[in-house]
């Protein structure tokens, strides 16, 4: 474990991280794959004593009244881990996502000549609440781009998280690189450390992931770039024309994301043209499947038992099985409504009208929009270059998934020809 004693240790520490990212990228990719496959192994090797770490944790946290959404996300399973090696694996044969070549946009005079290439960041840090696994993840994504990474994971999986730190540790001596490949930020040091991180020029950009008042919080101390993560109050538009089936699918689905449904669906706008009687049908549906139903005024009449909406609902996540239903004239209002509204960074529409679909896609500012499927998230994806850490509502090269391409920038080139 790294001493720091004072602010000026820490800088030394993260300029110790970049120096290892230096070292990581010279290694070159078979290198990095190698290490990949090695973290994989020791995350397994682990599995016992990463789970018994594990229970400690819970056990404590149940002492001091975590809440339950947040035991969910710190518990872990032989599955969770074993998922996680198997990203691990998926990176390791995934190849360098680092030196393609871009050309580029304009020549600036006859003489020059330039190009563009995909190039990491540097140093990256993740903050996060829970999720022992993530440390291990992020780590895979940061080892596969060529950045440094530093971790500052929450007291309540403190011990867990130094069990992972082990195992990623002893995977990077096996494999002769510098263990300051990865720092982690322990329980002992506290938040004057974390203080640190959030203002420290050497930090390329963090990572905040748990729930909005972490990520808020992080985004509004930080003195360095930040990558806000966004977890649930994603809105589905249900068209005139949506089927009952698409709608009741996109809900239920998008609500079995594990251990964290990052996409779930837990707003839902109706077009005042949808059958009063599919609605009271979908909200048995959810009922039968243990969910809270609530619902604005408009609909409370055709909705007899349901509970009614507040004003700030419409803005809050509940991260839990709710559903809230609002009654909007037609796709411009729903839009409105979401954009002002929702998290931004993952919304639906049900339609059967390709223009109305292709009209909410225009409208929407969301980072993702999906049309007539489930939004769910899954951190190991069918395409191995599509797994990621969460979603963001930031859009541009992250596309609202912390991926690979949220680690990595473009370096430009240019070349002068005489």
């Amino acid at each position: 474990m790294v001493e720091l004693a004072t602010q000026a240790d820490f800088s030394a520490a993260v300029e110790q991280v970049r120096q290892a990212s230096h070292i990581l990228v010279a290694a070159g990719a078979e290198t990095q794959s190698r290490l990949l496959e090695a973290v994989a192994n020791a995350v397994e090797a682990s599995l016992d004593d990463i789970l018994e770490a594990n229970t400690l944790d819970l056990e404590a946290s149940l002492d001091m009244a975590v809440p339950e959404r947040v035991l969910d996300w710190l518990k872990l399973t032989p599955e969770r881990l074993q998922t996680t090696a198997k990203i691990l694996r998926r990176l390791a044969y995934l190849g360098d996502p680092r030196g393609l070549l871009h050309p580029a946009p304009s020549r600036l005079s006859k003489a020059v000549a330039g190009y563009g290439q995909v190039v990491p960041l540097g140093v990256v840090a993740l903050v996060y609440e829970a999720f022992p696994e993530l440390a291990a993840i992020a780590a895979g994504l940061s080892l596969r781009t060529g950045n440094g990474l530093i971790l500052k994971g929450s007291n309540e999986a403190g011990q867990t998280n130094q069990v992972i730190l082990q195992a990623l540790h002893q995977a990077i001596d096996q494999v002769g690189l510098p263990q300051h490949c990865i720092l982690s930020l322990t329980e002992e040091q506290g938040d004057v450390a974390r203080s640190w991180l959030l203002q420290d020029p050497g930090v390329d950009l963090i990572i905040p992931y748990g729930r909005p008042g972490l990520v808020q919080q992080v985004v509004r101390q930080a003195g360095v770039p930040v990558l806000p993560t966004a977890m649930g109050n994603c809105y589905l538009y249900w068209s005139a024309s949506g089927q009952l089936d698409t709608v009741t699918h996109m809900i239920l689905d998008s609500h079995r994301g594990e251990p964290d449904a990052v996409n779930a669906i837990e707003k839902v706008l109706v077009h005042r043209g949808c059958s009063p009687s599919a609605l009271a049908q979908l909200c048995h549906t959810l009922w039968d499947q243990d969910f809270e139903v609530l619902a604005n005024e408009a609909l409370l009449a055709d909705l007899p038992n349901v509970k009614p909406t507040t004003a700030a609902d419409w803005s809050r996540p509940f991260l839990s099985k709710t559903v809230a239903f609002g009654l909007v004239e037609n796709v411009q209002a729903a839009a409105a409504l979401i954009n002002r509204h929702s998290s931004g960074h993952a919304n639906a529409i049900a339609t059967e009208a390709y223009a109305e679909g292709s009209r909410f896609t225009q409208l929407t500012t969301s980072a993702v929009v999906y049309v007539n499927t489930s939004p769910r998230f899954v951190r190991n994806p069918a395409q191995a270059a599509a797994i990621a850490l969460g979603m963001t509502a930031q859009r541009g090269r992250c596309s609202g998934f912390v991926g690979l391409n949220a680690l990595l920038t473009t370096q430009h080139v240019l070349q002068g020809l005489e």
